[in-house]
């Protein structure tokens, strides 16, 4: 490798048995992750949000130019002006305006099972709504100039982490990501060089929360994976 700057690094080793009984600890821990579309107005600690934002900001990423920002929403005018925006866009898509749905009706098919539609209550109801920036220039001054690598990636790893995070603070959460997402920009007031990519809604699920049956069915470790 070329010469360049390094710390010491160490990672505890753990024997055998603790370390595979805290990886199927944390597994068991996120298999109970649901999306939720049913929140309640409850607060949650504006300290779970921040722990779990920083969680994310330590996610492996290009160049280590750390390519996002998190906007973190409470003001109900802003909620109800996202939930408005979004809500619009959700009826092109599903064709609830009266025009042909920008959706395919395979598409369509395929989110039946989960009954969506694009009344989007939750987007006013949760305490919070994380809107994801993906910045496309900024480098790790945020100069808005220098260019950013693997920009989607390291956002999307970002992502995992911090619902992962959110999840383990006792936070029900739900990705949503409307079609255009431009509008996200000027509620956010970001620049014109970050791409909002998802709104991460996070609360506290309410009393009478369902979630899908169909959201049960996980692929086996058989499915997803391959020894080589």
């Amino acid at each position: 490798m070329k010469d360049h700057e390094t710390v010491p690094y160490h990672l505890p080793a753990l024997p055998a048995e603790e370390a595979i009984a805290r990886a199927q600890s944390l597994r068991d821990r996120l298999k109970e992750r649901r999306s939720c579309r049913y929140f309640s107005d409850e607060p949650v600690p504006r300290e779970v949000i921040e722990a779990a934002i920083e969680a994310a900001g330590t996610a492996p990423n290009g160049a280590n130019h750390q390519p996002w920002h998190f906007a973190v929403v409470t003001s109900p005018e802003k909620k109800r002006a996202i939930r408005l925006a979004a809500e619009e866009e959700e009826k092109r898509f599903y064709g609830e305006d009266g025009d042909k749905p920008k959706a395919s009706d395979e598409w369509l098919d395929a989110l039946s099972d989960l009954g969506t539609d694009a009344d989007k209550p939750f987007l006013e109801t949760a305490p919070y709504l994380i809107v994801v920036f993906a910045q496309r220039k900024g480098g790790i001054e945020e100069d808005g100039k220098t260019q950013n690598y693997y920009v989607n990636e390291s956002v999307g790893i970002a992502c995992g982490m911090l619902i992962a995070a959110l999840h383990e603070g006792g936070c029900s959460t739900l990705t949503h990501t409307p079609s255009p997402m431009g509008f996200l920009r000027e509620a956010c007031e970001r620049p014109e060089w970050e791409k909002p990519l998802m709104i991460v809604v996070v609360g506290r699920p309410s009393a009478d929360a369902t979630v899908p049956a169909h959201a049960l069915k996980k692929k086996p470790l058989s499915q997803i994976a391959s020894w080589l």
